[in-house]
């Protein structure tokens, strides 16, 4: 297939999504905090699920303070669903360092948003284009498939630095906004109509399986504590578990160092809030 030209590309991605773009409801929002969350939600979760656990997060969230002031059990008991339950704690941390840091004022510069915690370079940019409409150049799995299927049809193992200075070519700098929701949209489509092109990619990995893994393991035990009303004694947790118990004793022992959960003596519980 001979790759097209960069504006009857766009005129595809555009003609695309203006009679199929998908309506979120963190999409088109005035708020910068409700991108913030959702954006980190999208990371690496399935979108269905964030549609699902968003509205819950932002009722019970409504804004930085309320985030930042909240015990980690509520933020993890809202988290619930997401998966890779750090960046429930990370989110957290990174809205008490805008509370104490930047006035609870989300800056619109991915050089600062990368040093909150859990905030990647491609999150910090796509923040900025998200929430305040910034020319910022980024690539997630959806854009990569989609520039993959016009432009390398012919090729393996795309790398993103050939696929970056056609996104910055492309991209449309006073609508960065809708231009990121048209390629991600257009690439969710391939997705569902052809074999995912990026498995082209020179990034492509296959996620590890969860069922049985050290994730799951992790999630059941900060589900079983977020139902308790206090701690409890840890070999209770373990047998809870039903699972190999010097196994669950490593995986509490990780935890404890990501602060996930917390040990005292024989009692375990979710950790607890820095600022708290």
């Amino acid at each position: 297939m001979q790759p097209p030209s960069i504006n009857d590309f766009k005129k595809i991605i555009w003609n695309y999504y203006t009679t199929q773009g998908r309506l979120f409801d963190w999409r088109h929002v005035d708020d910068p905090y409700k991108v913030f969350i959702s954006e980190v939600m999208l990371q690496q979760t399935q979108t269905v699920r964030v549609a699902q656990k968003y509205p819950l997060f932002i009722e019970a969230f409504p804004n930085f303070k309320i985030l930042a002031d909240a015990p980690l059990k509520e933020v993890l008991l809202q988290w619930q669903g997401l998966g890779y339950n750090r960046r429930g704690m990370y989110l957290q941390r990174a809205a008490q360092t805008i509370i104490q840091e930047h006035a609870g004022i989300l800056p619109n510069d991915p050089e600062v948003l990368i040093k909150l915690p859990g905030i990647g370079k491609a999150t910090a940019a796509s923040i900025c284009a998200f929430a305040f409409n910034s020319p910022t150049i980024f690539i997630e799995t959806n854009i990569r498939a989609v520039f993959i299927h016009f432009f390398f049809a012919n090729k393996d193992s795309v790398h993103d630095q050939e696929i970056m200075p056609l996104l910055e070519e492309s991209l449309d700098k006073e609508h960065s906004r809708d231009w990121y929701y048209a390629l991600m949209d257009y690439g969710v489509m391939l997705k569902k109509t052809l074999v995912n092109p990026s498995r082209k990619s020179k990034h492509h990995a296959k996620q590890s399986k969860f069922e049985g893994s050290d994730r799951q393991i992790r999630g059941m035990i900060l589900r079983i504590l977020t139902q308790e009303p206090a701690p409890i004694l840890s070999e209770d947790l373990i047998a809870l578990t039903k699972k190999d118990p010097c196994r669950v004793s490593k995986i509490i022992e990780q935890m404890v160092k990501d602060k996930l959960v917390l040990v005292t003596g024989p009692l375990i519980e979710i950790g607890i809030c820095p600022t708290r």
